[in-house]
């Protein structure tokens, strides 16, 4: 019988705190030198040969029920003081707790070989490598986001970008810069231009058929190649991937240290692949004009610059406040009435939770963002005029498909601003008290009456909702896959 089965059994030893071999085997060889007696010595005494002994003492080997009463006859004590949880002096518990250290995940991924702790190792050394080991813990433990920590950081976020009305000049002025030194002339970007983007940073673009599957693109630094699915033609913009594959290298961005971190440079990353396919210097008097006509469109901004219409729309909120003076909301909606993004700086009131993130709550039913989905004309963009608590605001939506599934995008502001917009003669009119229970997250009493009693839904539980999210430098991408990938892809020779 082990020591973990006798354990089980309840024989003799405490049932609070579970002791393991290490610990065991350090008490041994405490007991043993507090008594004078070499190995040799308890060897002897116990029949059996010190290389065994020396094995158990040092945790590598599990003593059975029978020897371990034999060594504490041996030693003068009891099985009970061989098993006892009480801790041993400063120096064992120390190398206890760097020997498990050495066997765990951290000391593997950093490829430290587990090594002899000698006597000789000075007991400031021990200390030193345990506070290292520790702190790197700490760190990895601090980049593991629950969904709590994603959430608050994403709220931080959204705060910045509304204190900057979603506008950041630094950025701006990259994008410019980028544009000038590729002789961009202005209006669309193509994707030659791209092209050429890539190649002043020192790139050449690669189309594969085996990208890695947790990745939109891979850069290979050493090599100067940037790597894109072949498919992409078929998936999107193929400019877009470019882009934003480039402006991390643009923008030097570095391996995040934190979720925070990465949410930040997820974000950058975006806002400058926006700026350089609608350069702000071009875009601004475009919307100034339009503005003039009170003809502002965001379908015409998409049409002008070739882009979608959700990054037409996330471009506007960029210039619609700081050039325009118009205050703006954005919304993302998932076609099960999900929010997976959203901006504002004109008071909308947005639903939050008690963290105050937006991302994951329901979109009331009433508002734009949900009625589109009801509209047989997707071809069209879709306005509505809706009437909240804070006021009343108009929207403009419409809807788009991805592999997620169905997505309305839509860019609303208040009432007093539609006056700028084509779409402000709309005649759909909706009321949305979302803040009270009855507005539309609980069914019509009829309704519910009927069905209360005699429905069970499955629910269909978001995997992050109890999971921490994808640790690593790059959450989500299985970086295994990108190394095999790029050693598969290097140039030879």
């Amino acid at each position: 019988m082990s020591i973990a089965q006798s354990r089980d059994a309840g024989a003799g030893a405490p049932d609070d705190e579970e002791v393991d071999s290490l610990t065991i085997g350090r008490r041994i060889r405490q007991l043993r030198s507090a008594r004078g007696m070499t190995l040799d010595d308890l060897a002897a005494a116990v029949e059996r040969v010190p290389s065994q002994l020396s094995m158990i003492e040092n945790g590598r080997r599990e003593p059975k029920l029978t020897l371990l009463r034999q060594i504490a006859r041996a030693l003068g004590t009891s099985l009970d003081a061989l098993l006892e949880s009480e801790p041993l002096d400063e120096r064992a518990t120390m190398e206890i707790a760097l020997e498990r250290a050495m066997k765990g995940q951290t000391f593997q991924a950093l490829g430290i070989e587990p090594f002899r702790i000698g006597k000789t190792v000075p007991d400031d050394a021990l200390r030193a490598m345990l506070a290292l080991q520790g702190e790197i813990e700490r760190l990895r433990d601090e980049r593991a986001a629950t969904p709590e920590e994603a959430r608050r950081a994403n709220v931080a976020l959204r705060r910045l970008m509304r204190t900057q009305n979603n506008h950041f000049p630094d950025l701006e002025k990259q994008a410019l810069a980028i544009l000038a030194a590729v002789g961009h002339p202005g209006g669309p970007l193509t994707q030659r231009t791209a092209s050429d983007i890539a190649a002043h940073l020192g790139f050449t673009l690669h189309y594969v058929p085996d990208l890695p599957q947790t990745t939109r693109s891979v850069a290979d630094i050493k090599n100067g190649r940037l790597y894109l699915s072949s498919r992409l033609a078929s998936k999107g913009d193929p400019r877009t991937a470019v882009l934003q594959a480039l402006s991390s290298r643009i923008l030097g961005h570095t391996e995040p240290t934190s979720y925070a971190e990465f949410l930040r440079q997820r974000v950058e990353t975006n806002y400058l692949t926006g700026a350089l396919l609608i350069p702000e210097d071009h875009a601004v008097p475009f919307l100034l004009e339009a503005k003039g006509r009170r003809a502002v469109s965001i379908e015409d901004l998409r049409d002008a610059y070739s882009v979608s219409y959700e990054t037409a729309a996330h471009r506007f909120t960029n210039l619609a406040t700081v050039h325009l003076g118009i205050p703006v909301h954005f919304l993302k909606v998932h076609e099960s009435g999900t929010i997976t993004k959203a901006y504002e700086n004109d008071d909308v009131n947005f639903p939050t939770d008690r963290l105050g993130s937006i991302e994951g709550q329901m979109c009331c039913r009433k508002w734009t963002s949900r009625v589109v989905f009801d509209e047989d004309d997707h071809f069209n963009p879709y306005y509505q005029y809706t009437d909240t608590g804070n006021g009343t605001y108009w929207c403009t939506a419409r809807v788009e498909l991805s592999s997620e599934g169905a997505h309305s995008v839509s860019v609303g502001v208040r009432f007093d601003d539609t006056k700028w917009f084509l779409g402000r003669d709309t005649p759909h009119r909706g009321v949305s008290k979302h803040s009270v229970e009855v507005c539309c997250r609980r069914a019509p009493a009829d309704l519910e009456a009927s069905w209360r009693e005699y429905a069970w839904p499955n629910v269909r539980t978001p995997r992050t909702l109890l999971a921490t999210l994808p640790t690593g430098a790059f959450p989500g991408v299985d970086t295994t896959d990108v190394y095999e990938f790029l050693e598969a892809h290097a140039p030879r020779g």
